[in-house]
């Protein structure tokens, strides 16, 4: 059987990368240039820096994946680009690069929601045993996904108000942890103690998450006691925050592999690569008795192997754009791709 090299750009938000993949579960070579230090500053990702800043570097990304690769578009079957969701401007330096590629190289263009990318990340570490459930927490996103079969999406819960990636961010700042905050704020949970008692955010028999009501919590907690005069120990509101979050993301998912009648759990997103999270659904999952795959940290943050890894699948299933692929920042992961050629 003849291997499938897919070549795949993400550019949904502030990574700029490229890849080669083989047979959705090869990385052939990645590179992949972050803007981090750049947004810092900001204290987030500022859209049109991050735009401008993909437009700066992306051809010189394709020519060093290819250098790395000792591969040509020759060689390549299919262009992959991550087409939402994400920052508008951001998606649009990689379709209108991916646009172009798929017209010169006459190579089919395969467009890829970026957290299905997400998702397939796992194909790095191990096989899909369906049907599955994935927990996806990223930045904007904190959802539980149940699939039946490859490439097939049910979404059966997530949040009504902001992800988990995003209420560790704006706990960090509260608190004065510099930007990006999730990571600094994983490794002070690991050395503080749960002495705050923060509310337990949407404890409810739902799928669904809420993480507004917490952030609020810390909000209020921590201004509470500047007015007061006192310091907040830092390393432990982080604990306290973290085994709170934590503690109810486990508990539904835990309720949905039980409903569900899974063979694999899935940990997938940006906020993958928290400890804390790896750990508790590590021990679930053994006490359940089912194979908990999770993504090498390289593989956690956003960068285009997943893309490549995804886009085998939809290229084998026959998922093609045209000419006139355009952004779709909101995209839902529960939305087929319609085959506009």
């Amino acid at each position: 059987m003849k291997d499938t090299y897919i070549f795949s750009i993400e550019t949904s938000c502030d990574e700029t990368s490229c890849s080669i993949v083989k047979n959705g579960n090869v990385d052939i070579a990645t590179v992949t240039s972050t803007q981090i230090d750049i947004h810092k500053k900001f204290g987030g990702v500022v859209p049109e820096i991050a735009s401008r800043n993909h437009t700066g570097v992306i051809t010189l990304l394709f020519e060093e994946c290819l250098k790395k690769a000792n591969m040509t578009f020759n060689e390549i079957d299919a262009i992959a680009v991550t087409y939402g969701p994400g920052l508008n401007g951001a998606l649009l330096v990689g379709i209108e690069a991916a646009k172009a590629l798929s017209f010169a190289t006459k190579k089919p263009l395969v467009p890829v929601n970026h957290m299905a990318g997400h998702i397939y990340a796992n194909k790095f570490t191990g096989k899909f045993k369906f049907p599955l459930l994935s927990l996806v927490v990223s930045g904007g996103h904190t959802e539980l996904i149940y699939m039946q079969d490859e490439y097939l999406f049910k979404k059966i819960g997530s949040t009504l108000d902001d992800s988990v990636g995003e209420a560790y961010d704006k706990v960090a700042r509260v608190i004065g942890i510099p930007y990006p905050g999730g990571p600094l704020m994983d490794k002070m949970a690991s050395v503080g103690k749960h002495s705050y008692n923060l509310p337990v955010p949407k404890n409810d028999n739902s799928y669904d998450f809420s993480f507004s009501g917490i952030k609020s919590a810390v909000i209020n907690l921590v201004h509470n006691e500047k007015q007061r005069g006192k310091e907040i120990n830092k390393e432990d509101l982080a604990t306290s925050f973290q085994e709170t979050v934590v503690g109810i993301l486990v508990k539904k998912t835990v309720k949905a592999i039980k409903e569900y009648n899974v063979k694999q759990l899935l940990l997938a997103g940006g906020v993958s690569a928290n400890s804390g999270l790896r750990k508790a659904l590590d021990t679930a999952c053994k006490e359940l008795n089912i194979e908990f795959l999770k993504p090498d940290i390289k593989y956690c943050t956003d960068n285009a192997s997943m893309i490549g890894a995804a886009a085998y699948y939809a290229y084998k299933r026959g998922d093609r754009a045209g000419f006139n692929l355009n952004p779709e920042p909101g995209l839902d992961l529960d939305k087929e791709w319609i085959n506009n050629e």
